[in-house]
């Protein structure tokens, strides 16, 4: 199962609501969801879905609450016989008119005279919080997606319309998020992405153990891509260590084979007979072995007068 359909079951199954916020919800689903057709007696409404909790919500919520039982078909394709639709139809002797009038719905002549599209006519649900949320939930079950948390974070609404899309946006922006809106295959998406809005627009709808999951998800990626930065950090010290150590080494011996230990100052040649002795210890190691013994930034400071007699000493033998 998709993360998109784990969310959508658990919103299916949310208890405890008031009426108002049902009412809010189910407005929300027709609105973006219900295909509009006119007909002789009015339009009829047609609300499609392959999810199967989602269509039995749909026509749960119609029937208690607006007295309506509509048609339900279920369709199977015959290329992938596990893709299975739901297709819920109201007719206008049914009660298409009467169930527009419980959500605050209404038609609206669109590109076709038998092409009606729904508008909200009742703004007013939205001056109640509660109400706001149930919508933005009922948006999401009709036409929301969300990506696989493991994968990248993405979350989106697909409207019919540029006037729904930017309804969409103006009702998340109002609870502090960002939405944008594109244009896909000739539908509008209103999307969100990083984590934290996404978490937060799951709190939003009530997804809580979708967004636990989701959270779940975010902490152990980010836990990932710490120990990756602090291996990463570690591989590249020490790799820097060990190719100090050895261009250490490599003067060192050219500073005995071309101009001897006896040439040099008591303290360098100490220090070059250690590291040529402890090639593998860092210099914190090295200056613990000194008499008396002597700190990082001194050992580094010898090491480093070291590397100049070397290079000094093969410029004037290969002055070409």
């Amino acid at each position: 199962m998709s993360f998109s359909s784990t969310v959508k079951d658990e919103l299916c199954r949310l208890e405890n609501m008031s009426e108002c916020c049902i009412m809010s919800e189910l407005a929300a689903v027709i609105w973006l969801n219900g295909a509009a057709g006119a007909s002789a007696g009015g339009c009829n409404i047609r609300i499609t879905t392959e999810n199967a909790a989602f269509a039995r919500w749909v026509y749960s919520t119609i029937r208690k609450y607006c007295g309506i039982s509509p048609e339900v078909t279920i369709r199977k394709s015959k290329k992938l016989k596990k893709h299975v639709s739901y297709m819920l139809f109201i007719t206008a002797s049914a009660g298409s008119g009467k169930l527009l009038e419980i959500t605050g719905l209404e038609f609206a002549a669109g590109d076709g005279a038998d092409q009606p599209e729904l508008e909200l006519a009742q703004k007013d649900r939205f001056d109640r919080q509660c109400c706001r949320k149930s919508f933005l939930r009922g948006a999401f079950l009709a036409g929301g997606s969300i990506s696989d948390p493991e994968k990248t974070y993405h979350l989106e609404l697909t409207s019919r319309t540029p006037a729904q899309a930017e309804e969409l946006r103006q009702l998340i922006d109002s609870f502090g998020l960002h939405a944008r809106i594109i244009v896909r295959k000739g539908s509008y998406v209103t999307y969100l992405k990083e984590g934290e809005n996404i978490v937060d627009f799951l709190n939003i709808i009530g997804a809580h153990k979708a967004l636990m999951e989701l959270e779940n998800v975010r902490i152990m990626k980010g836990m990932r891509n710490n120990i990756n930065r602090i291996v990463n950090c570690e591989t590249a010290n020490l790799e820097k260590t060990v190719n100090a150590s050895v261009r250490q080494v490599e003067n060192i011996k050219y500073i005995e084979e071309h101009i001897g230990f006896d040439k040099l100052p008591a303290n360098l040649r100490e220090i070059a007979e250690l590291r040529l002795e402890y090639s593998d210890a860092n210099l914190t190691e090295l200056g613990q072995l000194l008499t008396p013994p002597l700190g990082k930034s001194g050992v580094n400071h010898r090491l480093r007068k070291l590397d100049r007699i070397a290079e000094d000493h093969r410029a004037k033998s290969n002055p070409g």
